[in-house]
């Protein structure tokens, strides 16, 4: 090509929503894509001493005939690396640039382009925008270079803000299917899709940056590539958030969980698979024991105990508690929740026995009335064989409160926690409860203790009356 030629744009619908930092967004993706494609080095982005803006990639170079794609092969078989996927993107980027006034000569070792406003072949009073291909004023040149006059400074900005590489926003950790991102103080959230941001979110935690694109989002990702519906991209963040494996994220979540009863979680945290995703990397990570609401109230001894021994408590919702329940961690160890972590501590639990000589006189003389209890209800029964005092005790695991009694049917013995010895009405219906359990052979709550107890209490009543 020794002299410029015309090539109609043939435009047929101008994007009249588009500012110029739409149309920089274009040329910048374009030139992104090209780097990736390519592996080459880094886009350069930069003003020169006459204020001219030039975004410049350094790969095989534009020509002529990609003004007339409609959509690039190339990219289309590598969605999860490219940004694009219209060639129309940078037509319609020219068209945006002509109407702002905006002077654009795009340079590379095949060609000049410039723009223009020329009568359409066959038509010369239809007027419509050209591009102008010069020979190439070097033909030596590496990648493409766009130089822009009239461009203000803060339509760059503007136009770099769609852009991960550009944003500041800070990976926390990447997956298979995209990056999780620091939003950092920023209250809204930013979606990207291969490092273009298409969506914001008011309600969402983090920011996300989808890499491993679906069908939903190809199909979502339309020729303005803004205003990118959530059902379209919703799944893939929920992809990401339970595809993460590290600490972080997973206090990040359960700190946010926190707030579910003041209603100010964020959306992420509505999601339960999300929530119990949660819950077993910070159970696999740390010292932690996650508690309902109601349960760090009614079981306050046991909270107490649980952070005494170094665990983080954390507040947890009830639907949340009915999946973890019984289930383990992504390394095989049971979710601690309150029934969970009761079941390790008695399990670690020793007895600190002590004897009839170091009680009180106070204590012994209740002690002592130990047969005069049995005698009324007939003498002690012959499958108790002790009955001794601790100043511990296991915890119920139905109250997961310091038990006052325990029948211990492998040893045959009661064991009894000493402050129980402050009055003969406490002992006597503390010992006659634990004999209720040792005849019946049934756990509290169940048909077979009530009636054991019932007759007990019966057959005391008589001999006493």
């Amino acid at each position: 090509m020794s002299v410029a030629s015309r090539f109609d744009l043939n435009i047929e619908k101008v994007l009249e929503d588009w500012g110029v930092h739409h149309a920089l967004r274009e040329v910048i993706a374009n030139a992104l894509d090209e780097r990736a494609l390519t592996s080459t080095i880094d886009v350069a982005i930069k003003k020169d001493k006459t204020g001219r803006w030039h975004v410049r990639d350094y790969g095989r170079g534009l020509k002529h005939e990609h003004l007339t794609q409609k959509e690039d092969p190339e990219k289309q078989s590598r969605p999860d690396v490219v940004i694009g996927k219209f060639g129309v993107g940078l037509k319609d980027a020219l068209a945006t640039f002509d109407r702002h006034k905006i002077k654009v000569l795009i340079r590379s070792r095949h060609n000049d382009i410039t723009t223009g406003k020329f009568g359409k072949h066959g038509f010369d009073n239809l007027r419509t925008l050209h591009a102008v291909i010069s020979p190439p004023s070097d033909p030596t040149m590496l990648g493409t270079e766009f130089v822009f006059q009239g461009v203000k400074d803060a339509d760059m900005a503007a136009a770099k803000e769609f852009f991960l590489q550009f944003s500041g926003d800070k990976p926390i950790e990447t997956t298979q299917y995209g990056q999780v991102l620091d939003k950092g103080k920023s209250k809204v959230a930013r979606i990207y899709i291969t490092g273009l941001r298409v969506a914001e979110e008011e309600r969402f935690l983090c920011s996300y940056n989808i890499t491993a694109v679906n069908t939903a989002i190809r199909k979502a990702l339309n020729r303005e590539r803004t205003n990118v519906g959530r059902t379209a991209y919703v799944g893939r963040v929920k992809d990401i958030l339970l595809d993460c494996k590290t600490q972080p994220i997973a206090q990040l979540l359960v700190n946010d969980l926190k707030n579910f009863q003041a209603g100010t979680t964020h959306d992420e945290l509505t999601w339960i698979d999300v929530q119990v995703h949660a819950c077993k990397l910070l159970n696999a990570a740390g010292n932690v024991i996650f508690l309902t609401p109601g349960e760090l109230i009614e079981a306050k001894d046991m909270v107490d105990k649980a952070i005494k021994d170094g665990h983080q408590v954390i507040t947890i919702p009830e639907s949340v508690k009915d999946k973890i329940r019984g289930d383990t961690d992504y390394e095989g160890s049971p979710i601690r929740e309150l029934a969970t972590y009761t079941t390790q501590w008695n399990a670690s639990f020793k007895f600190e026995f002590i004897k009839e000589k170091d009680l009180t006189k106070q204590e012994r003389e209740v002690f002592k009335q130990t047969d005069a209890v049995f005698k009324r209800i007939g003498g002690r029964p012959k499958i108790i064989k002790d009955i001794l005092i601790s100043r511990t005790m296991r915890t119920e695991t139905y109250n997961h409160r310091e038990a006052l009694g325990i029948w211990e049917p492998d040893t045959r013995r009661i064991i009894i926690k000493r402050d129980q010895l402050k009055h003969v009405q406490q002992y006597a219906g503390t010992l006659l409860h634990e004999t209720a359990h040792a005849l019946s052979g049934a756990s509290d709550i169940s048909e077979e203790f009530e009636t054991a107890l019932t007759n007990l209490l019966g057959t005391l009543a008589k001999n006493t009356l």
